[in-house]
């Protein structure tokens, strides 16, 4: 072999897909799937419900923690959601009731109500210990039609999808990230966490810890076609990942844990894990577990 092609192999990521994951209701609970069919907006029903109090405003497990033991699943055409001491609720994957304007972050975007019924469902189960503005909650779900788009600043001027996910259509974070944070915590006394507590939609194996910083551009081979994906910002964390999610009890110590080796000064100092990806192309195409991933390494990251 060539100094030149040891030189080009070396530059190239290689590795697989260990897990896919979505979120089909903003800060609920996730979905683990052996396959996902890719969108431009990321991973088809991923953040296309949102919970929002009476004023239009996105609530999550920020203020709201019990949402992470809100656990839905698709069935026959619906999405069936479960919680402790409740019946479960069915909706069907069709469904929509009435247009209404939310906001998420600082976009105001135009969503459909899901209707009464969902509405009183999810009053019952996160309403009684909510502070007061967040006691009359209802569900709503993103309008197709809308063009939601991540910031400009990040994606390099090309215009990116996203429906109600915080800024980007994934998120992408690594089996050996998660190994070294484990690591960390276990020498100071504390359990290890899981992957639910980052919320990924792709969980990337065979690299090394935190080299999903580095990736720029990648590719997954389908069956149908090339799906082309670039990774363009750190994900900031809030207190999100000190929710547990089998419990709903908030600890500090996934937060600290980070903040000794996690701070990044392009984001202010904010503690990252994995990384926010767009879309280039493939809408339409699946990605499945296991699946070869290929790129380049980005070494200014």
């Amino acid at each position: 072999m060539s100094a030149s092609t040891v030189a080009e192999s070396a530059s190239r990521l290689r590795a697989r897909i260990e897990s896919l994951w979505v979120y089909p209701i903003k800060s609920c609970a996730g979905v683990s799937l052996n396959e996902a069919e890719l969108t431009p907006a990321g991973l088809a029903w991923d953040r296309s419900w949102m919970v929002i109090d009476e004023d239009g405003e996105f609530v999550s497990q920020r203020e709201l923690p019990r949402m992470a033991l809100i656990q839905p699943s698709f069935r026959l055409g619906q999405l069936v959601l479960r919680a402790p001491g409740m019946l479960a609720l069915h909706l069907s994957l069709e469904a929509a009731e009435w247009p209404i304007k939310v906001r998420v972050w600082d976009d105001v975007v135009q969503a459909w109500d899901m209707g009464d019924i969902a509405a009183q469902w999810f009053s019952d189960f996160l309403a009684p210990d909510a502070p007061a503005g967040l006691r009359r909650l209802r569900l709503v779900r993103f309008d197709p039609e809308v063009r939601r788009l991540s910031a400009r600043r990040w994606t390099g001027g090309r215009e990116a999808q996203v429906q109600f996910a915080d800024g980007f259509g994934l998120l992408v974070t690594s089996s050996a990230s998660l190994d070294g944070l484990n690591q960390r915590l276990q020498a100071a006394g504390q359990p290890e966490v899981d992957q639910r507590r980052f919320r990924p939609n792709i969980v990337l194996t065979d690299i090394e810890a935190h080299d999903e910083d580095r990736i720029g551009a990648w590719q997954i081979d389908t069956e149908a076609g090339v799906a082309r994906l670039e990774n363009v910002k750190p994900c900031a964390r809030c207190p999100i990942p000190d929710v547990d999610p089998d419990s709903a009890l908030s600890a500090t110590a996934v937060g600290d844990t980070l903040r000794a080796y996690r701070q990044d000064p392009r984001l202010d100092g904010a503690l990252i894990f994995g990384m926010n990806a767009i879309v280039l192309d493939g809408d339409g195409l699946v990605l499945r577990v296991g699946q070869a991933v290929e790129g380049e390494w980005r070494f200014d990251a």
